[in-house]
């Protein structure tokens, strides 16, 4: 007898935005709350067999042709099933509530190439990946590598610690879900317009504190045209009517340990604080099943994660894949402090673009 399929879950938003001032409450939809999506996954865009059919085919395709990973474009990536969908998907990132889980990829039994093939050609159909660390990598492997982000270079996704609530230098920040941890790794989502929203609210000299171009740490990694070891970002910010904020994280708190930089103020460093607090209380968990791909917009929504305990075996440790995204044909215009540094992305001198099939 052959298993009936979950219906999908699948419910955009109304994808309304007034124009929005600083130190102004902001009304558009990626402003959500948890209640309102408590008992609802209409985030969540489950692939019908159909669907999966046209992406398998579609890696097929691509392998046998012998196409490298980076590239792969939109082109050579046809999805006549599930594109539209993914247009879909795409105008809820950038007009509605700006995140999206696709769900139901299958992975077991596929190679590596065939998973990142797969993960990077439905992702064409979003944005356009670029480097997310000085060794060019366009694809990240999230898995403890024994690094620490307490130190001044450590990247918090080759950690098992806990990340605080944070925005990617990027777009569109995208995850692919390959294994999960024994205990722990809670992936969990805020909107980062409530965020501001509340915090304006109840404390709106902190959310002012936030509008301060602070000092953010480049971890080392200096991109090609640039010397400082630094750049600088407010946490909230308004252009041409659109609002977008940043991480108040260890970009941050690391920034403002940089020789010759002022330390953060009283002030600042309470803003920071209840700016975490604040996240915590307003964010909700996201349940990853492994071949989950979720789409999060960096400049509306924040992520975090709690710490990682894994398994022994490295062959079963907690593994995603991460994929940092421009869309260039997005209409959300951004101060030219973040522009700036979204059109580069971490391409320092020497590294060459490259899609690591392995972590």
């Amino acid at each position: 007898m052959a298993t009936a399929r979950l219906a999908n879950p699948w419910t955009p938003s109304a994808r309304r935005r007034k124009p929005a001032r600083l130190m102004a409450r902001i009304e558009e939809s990626g402003h959500w709350l948890p209640d309102e999506l408590a008992g609802t996954d209409a985030w969540v865009y489950r692939l019908e067999d159909r669907e999966i059919a046209d992406v398998l085919d579609a890696v097929a395709g691509v392998e046998s042709r012998g196409l490298d990973i980076k590239d792969i474009t939109r082109a050579d990536f046809a999805l006549p099933v599930l594109a539209p969908a993914l247009a879909d998907i795409k105008a809820e990132l950038m007009e509605g509530r700006g995140f999206a889980l696709v769900r139901g990829l299958p992975i077991e039994g596929r190679s590596a190439y065939q998973n990142i093939a797969a993960y990077w050609g439905i992702s064409t159909h979003i944005g356009r990946a670029f480097s997310q660390n000085a060794e060019g990598h366009l694809l990240g492997h999230v898995i403890d590598q024994g690094q620490t982000v307490k130190t001044a270079n450590g990247r918090g996704y080759r950690s098992s610690e806990r990340l605080n609530f944070h925005a990617d230098g990027c777009d569109v920040v995208s995850l692919f879900v390959l294994r999960l941890a024994k205990s722990g790794g809670e992936h969990r989502l805020c909107s980062s317009v409530a965020l501001y929203n509340e915090m304006l609210r109840r404390r709106p000299e902190l959310a002012e504190a936030l509008t301060y171009y602070f000092y953010c740490t480049r971890r080392g990694e200096i991109p090609v045209g640039e010397s400082k070891p630094w750049f600088r970002q407010p946490v909230f910010s308004v252009q041409d009517g659109y609002f977008a904020a940043r991480g108040a994280s260890n970009t941050i708190l690391r920034g403002a340990k940089l020789p010759g930089i002022p330390p953060l103020t009283d002030d600042q460093q309470e803003a920071v604080d209840f700016y975490q607090a604040l996240a915590q209380e307003l964010s909700i968990a996201v349940d990853f099943e492994p071949g989950d791909i979720e789409y999060a917009q960096s400049h509306v929504t924040l992520h975090a994660r709690t710490a990682v305990e894994d398994w022994p075996e490295p062959e079963r440790k907690r593994h995603l894949m991460r994929l940092l995204m421009k869309v260039d044909d997005a209409e959300r215009p951004l101060i030219p402090e973040i522009a700036r540094e979204i059109d580069r992305g971490i391409l320092v001198d020497g590294a060459v673009p490259s899609v690591p099939l392995e972590p």
